[in-house]
């Protein structure tokens, strides 16, 4: 199915690589990788291993981004908090997947969820990736940085208003637990992935996106509005962020993690597929920015930065789940389309009374869903990444067949995370309490929750503050 690196390159990179052999754990492979003659079959698997191993560090490099754009999206006098809560989602959800999530996930046990595998456990080797080129630790390492992920996107809809100590529990919770059971529904060989028609979700616009997007709308409504967003005639008002450049250079570096998170779901060193699926994310990724821009533009008369960058993460959302699974084309059709329903998405929201800073249920939830049934509508043998290995959605002829899976899967995810969730927050809110006081709230959560504000005096203080005539008179700047 796969096809593999030219072998003039592959014994090139592989020499290379091959002293950082026994690291890997598969002394089986390095005997044979360092045994005469050297064969290209060995090769792969080193290569597919640091390959996947670099893919794995972009999506960690993701919660930069993710930290950045939410902080950029809030005020000044909660940034620590966001910081750390993003810090928290990624130390927090390594130990939890680590000791109960990856099991639950990838183990074996029933077509719900897995019981076998606990810490990282081999059986996940022995069973799951028993025809894989990766070894445990490898595989181990790209899940951990996805479960993260799903994890951190609940931070920003959740912002200024959530005690950290609650939040710590929830980001347990859906590491340890929710997430899990999706995954081992789907790329772990569950129901969903039994189907008469199987359920395609190549990177994760529904088993990540919108695990998290559904998780988000679910905290907004247990907390309700910040302090002052919904005026008298409850109309909402505008909160500005603190920094733009913040929230751009975040959407950036979430573009660039994502060229691991999409082109490292096909979990090999492969010269065809990956180049080809990083064409149709950055492809729906540019799309979607344009047209949230125009969109806004259109709306409310200027080109919103902070919707364009929501845009452009609303493509790359909308694409991850048939990246490899549709042509360029489609790939800038799913963007443009991402990029509108993100701009109403958001709206609509925010008239509903639910109070999401950053648009995380909009980019996330919402869009998560559409690059589900994207996948129903747009995949094609013609043209995508998998060719042949890929199928016909309804517009290239397949009928409606896998249009329908989609929307189960879509209903059991968004379904069972809104349930899960509730009971989740609901705990938390009941017995140690799920918002900060109006005083905490009023006053910023950097000192109240972390002792320090996340800018000292001297950033703050506005330039006419600061400079001053001869005279010591304050100068207008």
């Amino acid at each position: 199915m796969r096809k593999k690196l030219l072998t003039g390159a592959v014994i090139g990179v592989g020499l290379t690589l091959l002293l950082a052999g026994p690291a890997l754990g598969q002394e089986e492979v390095v005997e044979e990788v360092v045994a005469e003659p050297l064969t290209a079959e060995a090769v792969q698997v080193v290569l597919d291993n640091i390959w996947i191993l670099i893919a794995a560090v972009l999506v960690i490099f993701m919660q930069a981004g993710f930290a950045l754009v939410e902080a950029g999206l809030t005020r000044a006098k909660s940034v620590a908090n966001i910081m750390m809560k993003n810090m928290m989602d990624f130390c927090v959800g390594v130990l939890a997947f680590a000791a109960f999530g990856y099991a639950i996930a990838y183990g074996t046990g029933n077509d719900f969820f897995g019981t076998n595998g606990w810490f990282i456990g081999s059986d996940i080797a022995d069973n799951y990736l028993a025809e894989s080129s990766l070894t445990n630790m490898t595989f181990f390492i790209f899940q951990v940085a996805f479960a993260a992920t799903a994890a951190t996107i609940v931070s920003g809809a959740m912002a200024e208003r959530t005690k950290f100590k609650s939040y710590m529990v929830y980001s347990f919770f859906l590491t340890a637990l929710v997430y899990p059971v999706i995954v081992h529904w789907t790329w772990g060989g569950g129901w969903l992935l039994q189907l008469d028609t199987p359920y395609i979700d190549f990177a994760g616009s529904g088993i990540v996106h919108m695990t998290g997007g559904v998780a988000a709308l679910v905290g907004c409504a247990f907390l309700g509005p910040r302090l002052g967003k919904y005026g008298p005639d409850g109309k909402p008002r505008a909160i500005p962020g603190h920094s733009i450049p913040f929230a751009v250079i975040g959407v950036f570096i979430l573009l660039i993690g994502w060229f691991g998170f999409n082109p490292g779901s096909w979990l090999a060193a492969d010269a065809t597929v990956v180049p080809a699926v990083a064409v149709t994310t950055v492809l729906a990724a540019a799309a979607g920015g344009v047209a949230a821009m125009f969109l806004i533009w259109a709306i409310s008369g200027k080109p919103d930065v902070a919707m364009a960058g929501n845009g452009v993460l609303a493509g790359l959302v909308g694409i991850t789940a048939g990246t490899a699974h549709v042509n360029n084309i489609g790939a800038v059709i799913i963007g443009l389309l991402a990029g509108m329903i993100v701009v109403g998405a958001v709206l609509f929201f925010d008239r509903v009374r639910i109070d999401d800073p950053v648009g995380a249920v909009s980019v996330h939830g919402v869009c998560g869903m559409f690059g589900v049934l994207a996948v129903g509508l747009f995949a094609t043998t013609e043209g995508s990444p998998l060719g042949a290995d890929s199928v016909d959605g309804l517009f290239y002829g397949g009928g409606a067949g896998q249009l329908v899976t989609q929307l189960i899967g879509i209903g059991a995810i968004a379904g069972f995370v809104a349930i899960a969730m509730a009971i989740i927050f609901g705990g938390i809110k009941m017995i140690m309490g799920l918002r900060v006081s109006e005083e905490e709230e009023l006053e910023g959560l950097d000192v109240h929750e972390h002792g320090y504000p996340g800018y000292s005096d001297d950033v703050t203080t506005s330039m006419a503050d600061l400079v001053t005539s001869s005279s010591g008179s304050p100068v207008k700047v």
